[in-house]
C-alpha cells in the first residue's frame, strides 16, 4: 500500500466509523452533527476556508471561484442503509486490511464522499482557486428518499446557482458490464428513471375461511400478478443513451452479437426484442419495471379479507412515464374488478447530451487517468439525489471514478461493502483534475 492509499483509507475509515443510517420520518441531527464534527477534523482547509451551508443535517460547501460564470457540482450523501446480518468485518469497524476498507457506506457512498471532500482539500492546499464557484453536496437523506437534496436546489435556485456541470453517484468502473462484453468500462450514468408506487386494491364482503368463494381479493391479486408477469406489458424501445453504450461496446464483444452492437441503428429493432431477455438489468435500461413488493390481506387466519392490496414499485423509462403506465395497468385492474391508486410519483427527467461539453469533460478524464478504460454513457436504474438537480442543471452525471469488482458492486445494500485503497488515489486525482478543467 503507498502512503497515499494508507492516508486516504485512514480518513474513509474514520468516516466509516461514524454510524449515519437514516430513517424515514426521522432527523438523527445528533449522529449527523458528530459527523461534521469528524469531517472538520479530517479536512480542516476544507471546513475553515470554504461556505459551510448546512440544511437541516445536509451540507453544502463553497469554494469560491474567480468569476462568476456557472459553477459546478459534486454531490456524495453521507446516509448509509442499516447494516444486517453477519459480515466478515463489523460493518462500521472501517476496518482496513490487505489493501481493503470495509464498511457500510465505504462504496455507497463515503467513499466517492472522501475523494471528492480529499480532493478539494489539496487543491485548497495547493493554493489552486477555481474559474467558478466549486461545490460539494452530501444530502443526510437520499437513502429514505428525504428532502436534503430537494431543500438544496431550493437554496441554489433562491441564491442564482446555475451549474455546468453535476457529478453524483451512479455508474463506476467495472468489468465486463454485460455477459459477452469483455473488457473494462466506466459507466457514466447520463439517464435517469422516473419511479412511482402503485397500489392495487382487491374488495369483497369478506367472510369465514371455512366457506370460501371463489375470487377472493387475494386470489384476484394473485391472478393480476401472473398475468402482468406473463404477458409483460411494457414497451421495450431503445433510447440513444443504450443505442451509444452498446456501440461502444461492440468492438470488445466477441461473435454474431458484437455485429449487431458495432451496427446498432440496422439491428435496432432486433434488439428491442433481445435485450430484455438478455437479463433483468437489460430489461430496466428499455422498459419501464413493474415490481410487487408489498401485499396483504386479513389479519387472522381464519378470515377472508374484506380488502386486500399490492404495492407495485415501478420505475418508469422515458418513453413511457406516469400516464402511459397508469392506463395499462387500469386495463389490467378492470379485468380483474380491482381499483388502482397512485401514492408518489416522479416522471423522468431529460437525459444529459452525450455529446455536450460536460460529458465529454468527464469521458476525457477518464481517458487521461484510465487510458485502458473505455467511457460510456448508460442508463441509471436506480434514484439519485441528482434527479432534483433539473431546476438548476442539465448536466446532472452520475459517475464515480471508482475502480469496483462484482463483489464490492454487490456488496452495496448487502453484506461485507467494501472498496480497494488502491482506486482511491486515482479517484482524488480525477476530481481534482475535472475541478481544474471547469471554466
Amino acid at each position: 500500500m503507498t502512503d497515499r492509499e494508507s492516508k486516504y483509507a485512514t480518513l474513509l475509515s474514520e468516516m466509516i466509523q461514524c454510524e449515519t443510517i437514516s430513517q424515514v420520518g426521522v432527523q438523527n441531527k445528533d449522529k449527523f452533527d458528530h459527523f461534521h464534527e469528524v469531517l472538520g477534523k479530517l479536512f480542516p482547509q476544507v471546513f475553515s476556508k470554504c461556505e459551510i451551508v448546512e440544511i437541516d443535517s445536509s451540507l453544502l460547501i463553497r469554494l469560491p471561484g474567480k468569476t462568476d460564470g456557472e459553477a459546478f457540482l459534486f454531490m456524495s450523501h453521507q446516509d448509509v442503509v442499516p447494516a444486517e446480518g453477519k459480515w466478515e468485518h463489523e460493518p462500521f469497524s472501517g476496518d482496513v486490511t490487505d489493501g481493503i476498507v470495509w464498511g457500510r457506506g465505504t462504496v455507497d457512498t463515503k467513499g466517492p464522499l472522501m475523494c471528492m471532500l480529499q480532493a478539494m482539500e489539496e487543491l485548497i492546499e495547493e493554493g489552486f482557486t477555481p474559474e467558478v464557484d466549486m461545490y460539494i453536496a452530501s444530502s443526510s437523506t437520499e437513502e429514505v428518499s428525504g428532502d436534503g437534496a430537494p431543500k438544496t436546489v431550493k437554496y441554489l435556485q433562491d441564491h442564482g446557482v446555475r451549474l455546468q456541470l453535476l457529478m453524483d453517484e451512479g455508474g463506476m468502473i467495472v468489468d465486463e458490464p454485460m455477459g459477452g462484453v469483455n473488457g473494462r468500462f466506466a459507466m457514466i450514468g447520463t439517464l435517469e428513471k422516473g419511479y412511482v408506487d402503485f397500489k392495487v386494491i382487491a374488495k369483497s364482503n369478506g367472510g369465514h375461511a371455512s366457506t370460501p368463494s371463489k375470487n377472493s381479493p387475494l386470489a384476484r391479486l394473485g391472478a393480476f400478478m401472473v398475468d402482468i408477469e406473463k404477458h409483460n406489458p411494457n414497451k421495450a424501445q431503445m433510447s440513444d443513451t443504450v443505442m451509444e453504450m452498446l456501440r461502444r461496446m461492440g468492438p470488445y464483444t466477441k461473435g454474431a452479437m458484437g455485429f449487431v452492437f458495432r451496427h446498432v441503428k440496422l439491428f435496432k429493432p432486433l434488439l428491442e426484442k433481445i435485450m430484455p431477455m438478455t437479463s433483468a438489468t437489460a430489461a430496466a435500461m428499455v422498459r419501464t419495471t413493474m415490481a410487487f413488493t408489498m401485499m396483504e390481506g386479513s389479519s387472522a387466519r381464519n378470515v377472508i379479507p374484506e380488502e386486500a392490496y399490492l404495492n407495485i414499485n415501478s420505475r418508469l423509462i422515458h418513453h413511457q412515464g406516469l400516464q402511459a403506465t397508469t392506463e395499462i395497468l387500469k386495463r389490467y385492474c378492470d379485468k380483474y374488478d380491482l381499483e388502482l391508486e397512485i401514492l408518489d410519483a416522479k416522471e423522468p427527467q431529460a437525459p444529459v447530451d452525450f455529446t455536450q461539453k460536460a460529458f465529454r469533460t468527464v469521458e476525457e478524464t477518464v481517458k487521461e487517468f484510465y487510458p485502458d478504460v473505455v467511457p460510456t454513457p448508460y442508463v441509471m436504474t436506480g434514484g439519485t439525489d441528482a434527479y432534483y438537480y433539473w431546476p438548476v442543471t442539465d448536466n446532472a452525471i452520475r459517475f464515480a471514478p471508482l475502480v469496483i469488482s462484482e463483489q464490492q458492486l454487490h456488496s452495496i445494500h448487502a453484506l461485507n461493502e467494501n472498496i480497494g485503497t488502491a482506486s482511491l488515489p486515482t479517484a482524488v486525482d480525477f476530481y481534482k483534475s475535472i475541478a481544474k478543467k471547469m471554466k
